[in-house]
């Protein structure tokens, strides 16, 4: 295979000749702008030296060193050892075990028997002083469930540390330490991040393979990036180098201000390509603050279970302005969103006067909202905006939220067929050949084909159409019935309410040209 370097290398001539014919072109530019008597664009160029900013905040970043202690099992044997959870491991030990009673060995005296031994597992990351009484900022992940956390300061300076609190959904911690007499510790300030823009400067300094003190630049290369690793994600990402050991550490921009904790970086080597990701210090701060009053985070519930929406979804629910919002799949008999009166359908489109582009905002948003405020949530139903008020409860990480259940009749037995589904009433039998749980009700699909649209949206047999456009269905007629309605209503699509067999429940755009 030809290396990329080679194969887009130009000839020398010719990458010669390309030059001249630039420069010759620039200056005919240039004449021209002159003659025009227009100045020449002037490009913003990068600090001439970052030394300074570095120089400024690089004695608050801390290196992290975590170590977790935990039992080894001991080796009891001289046979073959094989790896811990191997199918055999048990009889081997019974053999071997055997084997050495035979042999003489006997039962061990409780002082002959090998004691416990122990391990030490480390880890290495980076950290930052945001209170100069000793209080600091690092990744969740770092210290992990370390018993034995020291903080290492620019100096070599090593402080032992205890944990104030720590958040495994934004991975955050924050430590305490103890400076030393007549000797003050250096704090860094918070920035406002909502007002960095893709392009602005930023440093990064940490602790990247326990190369303590490293300084990296870049730019902000993206805001608000998503990356799968929680409920909360919102990152912002970053060229500026971060590699293994720079989690934890600052963000800076050029005011000498965090605007990120650096947590994450996508990379196919294990080393940095340019693509890195930090917490945002506006969702840090709130986070950071609760953990140090109360040594847990606090944050709001709403108690809905929500789906994304698409161009057929938005279509179907007749939003006039397109995509957006986050559609209620499910509602917590329980939560506040019952006891204000939100319903499964709702497309909740602003939360508190934040507008929710998409499903994955609400969660963030909520959950910084605080516990027992009353807000307003602006939502689209059946095609109009309609305002609630939700006083918001407190999210428990144990809570399973019960989803709201739809009464209908009886059904009927007949099978009909439409959007490539075979239909059929809620039968004792089919129950229980499909295990559906006893308090489903609608209409029950018995076969999906493989060519239509409903199977591309992962539409199976077994599963129940609850609602037909919004509006509750307990037969098969009931579903062919609000089509045709449909239809008529010039609609191109319509919304699928489907639960499972056990109950959870989805939304499902179907076209119905």
């Amino acid at each position: 295979m030809v290396p990329v370097a080679s194969a887009v290398r130009a000839p020398r001539s010719r990458a010669l000749h390309c030059s001249l014919r630039s420069v010759l072109m620039a200056a005919t530019l240039a004449t021209s702008v002159s003659v025009m008597g227009l100045a020449a664009p002037a490009y913003a160029k990068g600090p001439e030296s970052l030394a300074d900013l570095a120089d400024q905040v690089t004695d608050a970043v801390v290196n992290i060193s975590a170590s977790t202690t935990v039992d080894a099992r001991p080796n009891t044997r001289s046979g073959p050892q094989l790896p811990q959870g191997t199918p055999f491991e048990d009889l081997f030990e019974e053999f071997f075990n055997k084997r050495g009673q035979r042999g003489g060995g006997g039962d061990r005296s409780e002082a002959d028997r090998p004691k416990p031994q122990q391990r030490k597992s480390n880890s290495l990351g980076s950290g930052f002083i945001i209170d100069a009484s000793g209080i600091v900022v690092t990744n969740n992940h770092v210290i992990g469930d370390a018993n034995d956390i020291q903080v290492i300061l620019h100096n070599g300076t090593k402080l032992k540390a205890e944990i104030i609190g720590k958040d495994a959904k934004i991975d955050l911690a924050v430590l305490r330490v103890k400076p030393e007499p007549n000797k003050p510790l250096k704090a860094v300030p918070f920035g406002d991040s909502e007002k960095m823009r893709p392009g602005d400067w930023v440093i990064a300094i940490g602790n990247p393979f326990g190369l303590g003190g490293s300084v990296s630049a870049g730019i902000v290369s993206a805001r608000g990036r998503n990356i799968e690793s929680g409920p909360y994600d919102n990152y912002i990402q970053t060229d500026a180098a971060i590699n293994k050991g720079n989690s934890g550490g600052p963000l800076f921009n050029m005011n000498g201000e965090v605007i990120g904790i650096n947590t994450a970086i996508l990379s196919p080597t294990g080393g940095s390509v340019g693509i890195g990701f930090a917490v945002p210090s506006n969702n840090a701060a709130q986070v950071i603050d609760q953990l140090r009053e109360f040594g847990e985070v606090r944050r709001g519930w709403l108690g809905v279970r929500i789906q994304n929406v698409d161009e057929t979804t938005a279509e179907a629910l007749d939003m006039k302005d397109g995509v957006k919002g986050a559609l209620v799949a499910g509602v917590d008999e329980k939560g506040p969103a019952k006891a204000a009166g939100l319903e499964i359908g709702d497309v909740i489109v602003k939360f508190n006067g934040t507008a929710v582009k998409s499903s994955s905002d609400l969660p963030r948003i909520v959950a910084s909202t605080p516990v027992g405020k009353t807000v307003d949530v602006l939502v689209i139903r059946k095609g109009a905006e309609t305002t609630k008020s939700v006083t918001l409860g407190r999210l428990e990480d144990t809570e399973k939220p019960t989803l709201a259940s739809v009464k209908q009749p009886e059904a009927e037995s007949a099978v009909r067929q439409v959007l490539g589904l075979n239909l059929s009433g809620i039968t004792d039998e089919a129950r229980k050949r499909f295990s559906l749980k006893d308090s489903l009700k609608g209409v029950l699909v018995t076969r999906v084909d493989p060519n239509s649209t409903a199977a591309d949206k992962q539409i199976k047999p077994g599963e129940v159409i609850v609602e037909v456009g919004q509006e509750a269905v307990s037969a098969p007629a009931d579903v062919t019935k609000r089509i045709d309605q449909l239809k008529k209503d010039g609609r191109k699509s319509v919304l699928l309410l489907v639960a499972s067999a056990s109950g959870d429940v989805r939304f499902v755009a179907l076209g119905i040209d």
